[in-house]
């Protein structure tokens, strides 16, 4: 295992010896030569392998199993798991959370991951997909007046979508930033509930990219889906403009 990776000892520079701990991770990963389960070189060995101090390897290894790459089990060692894609989640939400155009960046790589995945998913989608997406769709007709049941089924049908792509990459980076987009759901349906016709275009689109998605056709459900994101950005736009009711 020492001719896989050649690096110098350099105990006392922290951040580079967290680079060397996180490279060498990310290196026998992608190599194959370590996987989920396996277990790490005993601390004084993995130290000795990648030139840093043992302080800085703790530090780097806690700063892993918080991000859910690795497990540090007391009497057993180090154990490589499968990162949960919720904690990356949590990362996303405190990195944007003082943007203040948090919420319309998200969207975009949010059209971007829907646009992709239900092109896949006209190929890939199987019948419990279907009906999954199908109950996301009743709902959203059944609380098109409840901005937070009515966003929760939003999302639901969409994230149905992603799931339906089966492409393990772009579910875990929508499931990634699930909350923010949880959220810009919650708050678009409040805003735009106020705008006439809104009510009306929630159930009929939502229909039409099902029904392109159940017959699988690419192009239609590629083009409804980005037009869908299109409409919603000019509901979005009328309700800033429509009065508020005086109270």
């Amino acid at each position: 295992m020492t001719d896989l990776i050649k690096l110098t000892r350099d105990p006392d520079d922290a951040p580079g010896g967290y680079a060397k701990v996180f490279a060498f991770l990310r290196e026998q990963l992608l190599s194959g030569a370590l996987k989920t389960g396996d277990r790490l070189l005993p601390e004084r060995d993995l130290s000795a392998l990648l030139g840093v101090g043992r302080p800085v390897l703790r530090e780097a290894l806690r700063a892993l199993a918080m991000l859910g790459a690795v497990e540090i089990r007391h009497g057993v060692g180090t154990i490589v798991r499968q990162p949960d894609a919720s904690t990356l989640g949590e990362f996303f939400t405190f990195a944007l959370a003082q943007q203040s155009d948090a919420i319309d960046d998200v969207m975009e790589a949010r059209i971007a991951i829907e646009c992709q995945a239900v092109r896949l998913a006209c190929r890939r989608a199987t019948l419990a997909d279907f009906e999954r997406i199908r109950a996301a769709l009743q709902r959203i007709e059944a609380t098109i007046d409840d901005p937070v049941a009515g966003g929760e089924a939003d999302f639901d049908f969409h994230n149905g979508i992603v799931q339906a792509g089966r492409s393990e990459t772009l579910r875990s980076v929508y499931a990634a930033i699930s909350d923010l987009v949880h959220r810009s759901h919650r708050g678009r349906r409040e805003l735009i509930l106020k705008v006439p016709g809104i009510r009306s275009f929630l159930i009929d689109h939502h229909h039409r990219i099902f029904e392109a998605l159940v017959a699988r056709d690419v192009q239609r459900s590629d083009e409804l889906l980005r037009r869908h994101f299109e409409i919603g950005d000019e509901y979005r736009r009328k309700a800033f403009e429509t009065p508020r009711p005086q109270g």
